[in-house]
C-alpha cells in the first residue's frame, strides 16, 4: 500500500505498529489488509489456529511525537512488566479524549 512500518513491536497479547501512510489511505482499509495478511503469513509459516481480535485501536501522531512514541513501542516488554494491555489502552484513549465502553476493551 505504499506506507511505511516505522517500528513494530508488541507482546503476547497485541501489537504496536508506527506506519507513515499516504494521504490518499483509508486507516480501515488498511488495518483490514494488514490484518488479513498478517494472518496469512503467521498461519502457514508458525500456528495454523492464529486470528487477530475483530477490533484495533488506532492513534495520529505527530511528527515531534514520532520519536517518543518510536521509544514506547520499543520498550513493550519493560512497560508492561508494569501495565496490562488494557490498562494502557485505557490510558491511551483518556489522553486522547475518546469516550469508550469497557465492554469493547476485553
Amino acid at each position: 500500500m505504499n506506507g511505511v512500518a516505522e517500528i513494530v513491536g508488541g507482546v503476547e497479547d497485541h501489537v504496536h505498529l508506527l506506519a507513515s501512510l499516504r494521504p490518499v489511505h483509508c486507516l480501515a482499509d488498511v488495518m483490514r489488509d494488514l490484518k488479513k495478511d498478517s494472518t496469512n503469513w503467521v498461519k502457514e509459516n508458525l500456528d495454523r489456529t492464529f486470528a487477530w481480535q475483530e477490533g484495533y485501536a488506532a492513534f495520529t501522531v505527530s511528527p515531534s511525537g514520532t520519536s517518543a512514541v518510536r521509544n514506547y513501542i520499543a520498550n513493550q516488554e519493560a512497560h508492561h512488566g508494569r501495565h496490562s494491555f488494557v490498562d494502557e489502552l485505557r490510558e491511551l484513549l483518556g489522553k486522547a479524549g475518546i469516550a469508550y465502553d469497557e465492554k469493547y476493551l476485553l
